[in-house]
């Protein structure tokens, strides 16, 4: 069930459109929690990240091993399927790119699969070129686990149900998969600025 946290008070905003949110959007200055079901806690002693592949596990990175990697700071502006943009967000984390570099890539899709068992897919593509990260802090602190910590994928070009919470594997395989909210109906690549919300869109 897909739970919403209890201070969301967005409201759509009048006046001059901002050229920086995309079509349908409005700017709130909450942070809304949308989840599709309960919020795991992961200690850290336990957490990892892999990368997989039909051949299993490529690479893995224990938290102290992933916190070790060079990270950058990104500032970008996150836009949510349920139409709420918020402009701005500060994250640190560590890039795509390097999660993936000397990785034989053998796909040209990604499978996002989270602790609790929530899964998204995407295009290599869109997590290539600077264009996505695995992020650990916002705002400079730690991410709270409502927002998707220890740590998330952030892939701010998409809708935000792409930037999968959470995040335990990404899985390259040859061709592609729908994930849960694909499955639901949920358009599957999610690009904000052609409204792609849904099946059809």
């Amino acid at each position: 069930m897909t739970t919403f946290s209890a201070g969301f008070t967005g409201r759509p905003g009048r006046g001059a459109r901002n050229a920086r949110v995309p079509p349908g959007q409005y700017v709130t200055y909450d942070f809304p929690v949308l989840s599709a079901g309960p919020t795991p806690l992961i200690p850290l002693d336990t957490w990892s990240l892999e990368v997989s592949g039909d051949a299993g596990v490529v690479r893995r990175w224990s938290w102290d091993e992933f916190r070790g990697l060079d990270a950058e700071q990104v500032t970008t502006d996150l836009h949510c399927v349920t139409r709420w943009s918020k402009l701005a967000t500060n994250w640190t984390g560590v890039p795509v790119d390097a999660l993936l570099a000397d990785v034989e890539l053998d796909g040209t899709f990604v499978i996002a699969s989270s602790y609790g068992g929530y899964t998204t897919n995407l295009p290599l593509d869109d997590l290539l070129d600077g264009k996505a990260w695995v992020v650990f802090e916002y705002d400079g602190r730690p991410i709270e686990p409502e927002h998707g910590g220890p740590a998330r994928l952030l892939v701010p070009h998409l809708y935000l149900w792409k930037s999968a919470k959470w995040i335990r594997d990404l899985r390259l395989q040859a061709r592609d998969a729908p994930g849960f909210w694909e499955q639901l109906g949920y358009h599957n690549h999610g690009d904000p600025w052609r409204e792609q919300r849904h099946w059809g869109d």
